[in-house]
């Protein structure tokens, strides 16, 4: 009976010993730059150093834009591209509205380097939507400012109701 706190005693000894003092072992800080060569294979482009191509718009691209505009840029911009969407109504500062000049004055390529980079307090989207995702919410974006100003006779043109 007496063997258990033996070996435990004995355990406890064994891995105090094989502990090292946590104090002298080398560590790199947070915020220093990484000291050696860089090994960079050649013809290695850097994340995001090509700018991606917009893909022809078609409606398959402006739905997908439509799918992922509700998920990712309603909250804030609302589903009619106003600006007050339901996170505005929270508190939070309110997002140009679409139908705006500066908005409609920017190019597709201006758009889609606002989803990427952020603009104001929004924050970057370039880590959660891909870039074939953020030209499809460009071309929704520019299908909603057009839809905002469209008449009923625009309807009957496109094949729709009177």
């Amino acid at each position: 009976m007496r063997l258990a706190p033996l070996v435990l005693a004995g355990l406890a000894l064994i891995s105090a010993a094989a502990c090292d003092d946590m104090e002298s072992q080398p560590r790199q800080r947070a915020y220093t730059p990484k000291v050696g060569p860089a090994d960079v294979p050649p013809g290695t482009v850097e994340f995001q150093a090509r700018a991606p191509q917009a893909p022809p718009v078609t409606l398959g691209l402006i739905e997908r834009g439509q799918d992922r505009y509700r998920v990712y840029c309603a909250p804030c911009h609302s589903e009619l591209g106003d600006g007050r969407g339901m996170i505005v109504q929270r508190g939070f500062p309110a997002p140009p509205s679409f139908q705006g000049a500066p908005v409609r004055d920017a190019s597709p390529q201006q758009l889609y380097d606002a989803i990427s980079n952020g603009f104001g307090v929004m924050y970057p989207f370039a880590d959660r939507v891909s870039p074939r995702d953020r030209w499809a919410i460009v071309a929704y974006i520019r299908a909603l400012e057009r839809s905002q100003d469209a008449l009923p006779s625009d309807m009957a043109s496109a094949g729709g109701a009177p």
